[in-house]
């Protein structure tokens, strides 16, 4: 039944080309996308047969392009993926329907590799069903509009069950097949995703395949043993767990492929799904998931909101319900999973994204129903999969695109990811033993920061057994280098700034934050010309729509190894926030770190149990967890140089000076600065 819908649909698809039926002004976008969803079914025949598989690499470099060109930078400013260049052809509702309609069809691309033939008919029929409304003269922008709403009504039980199903079942991974299977050592094996492959890729992969094999041991040792450790030292049964979700870039398939290795031996199997590409199953722009490059990041910042097409209420409780009947068809595979395991990647170029007035928008009452959606969701998935029983790890290393001294930066990387875990171990509990002291903490900038801060810091019962600040030394969050709370929100006022940072894939100049109370009360950035574009990029994608947020936690970032290392290369704004945090004091808005899991008792390697992990919000959830939870948590780091000082205030009101003009003054701590002083010799 599925081939033969599919014959029947790219068979009408393939008459789209030799019609005249549709209004001129919208022909040459039907046949082009036609003329797409052909290319699809070319490729299909070749996957089948066994041609692609067995292609030259410069066949499946060429193909590559061809189902990516489209919405290559050069290209995207003509293509109709582009919704100002569908808007200024088609018309401002006509366009914006019809680019919304080709981005979704481009998701073919993963469904032809995947061979989910299914997917390819329910998206074709959308297709031929949107056209034929064309051939009956310009249809109504609300019949249009009702054939996108039932498209996604009807098939949420499709997309969205089998994403839950892809996260949480070993047998649903179409990559990890890829990764266990493949001769790593020929490159090809890349175009066999079906992801984009750019340089960055190709060359990783190259690079990985020249190193020792010792080395790639050691880069999966350090990713899978952080992952262990999280599980140990937050007191959490790994052994009641089977699965965990691996993400990372393409080209590290042979560090993932040890990885998988490892984990197995800890009785884990691996789920590596893909970043999703239908906008039933995406988050705004992110790429959550295994991936390959990005062809263009203002392609998927621009369909950012094509959910607005269709998000009410009743679609809502729709998808609430797949998401609880699939889960609890799955509830045993669901209590099964571990947690994620994170390998990024950094240095291409920051983007900024340009705003376009075309782009699809959510009203404020979908704003509305897409923070109610999140919260639901979360109480479902931690219902299924409980937060204070999985846990995580993440870390990160260079592309190629860095620059000319991408080796040399690799090999830095590596070396900070595995830093003596026991010399930062003591030299941080020196600065927590100062912070527990602490009525505040209050952070200066200088040279040009205008952060003047003041943070409120739980009060100690028992000091001699208790702690506030929590000693992280490389587990969950490689590399080593920080001490972090989760402050007190009434008492935290004052002023965040940064000159330039890179948050969640996007770039911000000149950002600034005011809290009143802990809570976000105002904030700006000078990324446009206008004000109300500069409050817009950081409401939407900081503050991820909600009206304000809590400072979920304050932590000061001791790896002055990683700090040096981009001084000296040059790279300070194409870290991700992952070394970033560690290189300065670091303020994270949204959820505490311990969302989730606040009653897991936690302790320091001294033994002392950390007692900061809530706030007066995040408390909430023991009356209404609706009230409790952001699903958001951004780490806004301010760089040494930018620090005055950092200070620790008592309640006699004493002052200990932790750092003063961006060096760490507090005795025993002298050793952290060693790496900085290489930097001026």
């Amino acid at each position: 039944m599925t081939e033969e819908r599919y014959k029947l649909a790219i068979g009408r698809i393939r008459e789209i080309g030799a019609e005249q039926t549709v209004d001129v002004k919208f022909r040459d976008y039907f046949c082009r996308v036609a003329d797409f969803v052909i290319m699809i079914d070319e490729l299909k025949s070749v996957l089948s047969e066994g041609a692609y598989a067995d292609a030259k690499l410069i066949e499946l470099q060429k193909w590559n392009q061809r189902l990516y060109f489209d919405i290559l930078p050069k290209q995207y400013e003509k293509s109709y993926a582009n919704p100002a260049n569908a808007v200024r052809k088609l018309g401002e509702e006509y366009g914006a329907l019809l680019s919304f309609l080709y981005t979704e069809l481009r998701g073919m691309i993963v469904y032809v590799f995947e061979k989910k033939t299914e997917y390819l008919d329910i998206l074709m029929e959308l297709f031929i069903e949107i056209y034929n409304q064309f051939e009956e003269g310009l249809p109504r922008i609300k019949d249009i509009k009702d054939t996108i709403y039932w498209y996604a009504s009807d098939y949420c039980d499709v997309f969205v069950a089998d994403r839950i199903k892809e996260q949480i079942l070993p047998g649903e991974s179409f990559a990890a097949d890829i990764i266990r299977n493949s001769n790593l050592e020929d490159i090809r094996y890349l175009y066999q995703f079906g992801e984009y492959v750019s340089e960055n890729e190709q060359k990783g992969a190259q690079y990985m395949n020249s190193l020792p094999d010792e080395v790639i041991q050691k880069m999966a040792d350090v990713y899978t043993e952080g992952y262990r450790r999280g599980f140990v030292n937050t007191g959490k049964d790994l052994s009641k767990k089977s699965v965990v979700n691996i993400r990372y870039v393409l080209g590290f398939e042979r560090v993932v492929r040890r990885a998988i290795e490892n984990f197995e031996k800890m009785g884990l199997s691996p789920v590596i799904y893909r970043a999703s590409v239908s906008v039933l199953t995406k988050r705004k722009h992110l790429r959550i998931g295994y991936c390959g490059g990005n062809p263009n990041p203002q392609y998927d910042y621009d369909h950012r909101n094509d959910q607005a097409l269709f998000l009410d209420k009743k679609f809502v409780e729709r998808k609430i319900e797949v998401i609880q009947n699939t889960y609890e068809k799955h509830k045993e595979e669901a209590a099964q999973f571990a947690g994620p395991a994170c390998m990024e990647v950094f240095g291409e170029k920051p983007f900024s994204p340009e705003q376009k007035k075309e782009a699809i928008k959510l009203t404020d009452r979908q704003e509305e129903l897409s923070r109610q959606f999140e919260n639901r969701q979360s109480q479902i998935t931690n219902e299924y999969i409980r937060g204070d029983e999985r846990s995580f790890t993440i870390i990160a290393y260079p592309a190629p695109e860095i620059g000319e001294k991408y080796k040399e930066i690799f090999d830095e990387v590596i070396r900070i990811n595995t830093l003596d875990a026991k010399l930062y171990e003591k030299v941080q509990q020196t600065l927590i033993d100062a912070l527990d002291q602490g009525e505040y903490v209050h952070i200066l900038g200088a040279n040009g920061n205008r952060t003047d801060l003041r943070v409120q810091l739980h009060g100690l019962s028992a000091p001699e057994k208790e702690t506030i600040f929590e000693n992280c030394v490389a587990d969950v969050n490689i590399p080593v280098g920080e001490v972090f709370t989760s402050p007190v929100l009434e008492g935290t006022n004052g002023t965040l700034h940064v000159g330039k940072v890179y948050l969640n894939e996007l770039q911000y100049r000149d950002l600034e934050i005011e809290f009143v109370n802990g809570m976000i009360n105002d904030y700006r950035c000078g990324n446009f010309e206008r004000e109300v574009e500069n409050k817009e990029y950081i409401r939407d994608n900081i503050l991820h729509k909600h009206p304000t947020l809590p400072l979920g936690e304050f932590a000061i970032g001791t790896n002055t190894t990683a700090y040096m290392t981009a001084k000296k290369y040059k790279i300070e704004d194409k870290l991700p926030i992952l070394i970033a945090e560690k290189m300065g004091p670091h303020f994270a808005v949204g959820d505490t770190c311990y969302s989730w899991s606040e009653d897991v008792k936690v302790y320091n390697p001294n033994g002392k149990e950390i007692i900061a992990k809530e706030n007066s919000v995040s408390a909430l959830r023991k009356e209404d967890v609706s009230k409790a939870y952001f699903h958001c948590h951004t780490d806004i780091t301010i760089p040494y140089e930018e620090l005055l000082s950092i200070a620790v205030v008592t309640k006699t009101g004493e002052r200990i000076l932790l750092l003063e003009n961006g060096r760490f003054v507090l005795p025993g701590t002298e050793a952290l600065n060693e790496p900085l002083k290489k930097m001026h010799r």
